[in-house]
């Protein structure tokens, strides 16, 4: 669905002239770093860049650090997550594409 070797998608990005200090933070601060994403036009181009990637800092496509771990954990078999994130059958995939933070550490735990 989306080219991650092409990253020109970042120029549009919500968080492009954002000092990116704000969004490599911890703790409660992440929660602040992350509404930004929830406004963005590329934000699943900007997650399936960091699920790919394995990015370890930081707030990515509205995901903390730890939400990224998580669905690359219970996800191993994935190795393309643009295209995963495409799929239009799946109702984690569906939570990660709304305008609100999506709880996927606890959905996760409840299908694993």
């Amino acid at each position: 669905m989306w080219d991650n070797e092409d990253q020109t998608w970042a120029a549009d990005a919500a968080c492009a002239g954002t000092e990116p200090d704000a969004l490599f933070v911890r703790g409660a601060a992440q929660r602040i770093a992350r509404e930004l994403c929830f406004s963005c036009k590329v934000r699943m181009e900007c997650l399936a860049d960091a699920l790919n990637s394995q990015t370890s800092f930081g707030v990515w496509g509205g995901l903390t650090e730890r939400e990224r771990r998580a669905l690359l954990r219970r996800y191993p078999e994935v190795t393309d997550w643009s295209s995963w994130l495409g799929r239009e059958d799946d109702e984690l995939i569906a939570e990660l594409r709304s305008q609100r933070a999506p709880r996927i550490l606890a959905r996760i735990r409840t299908s694993a």
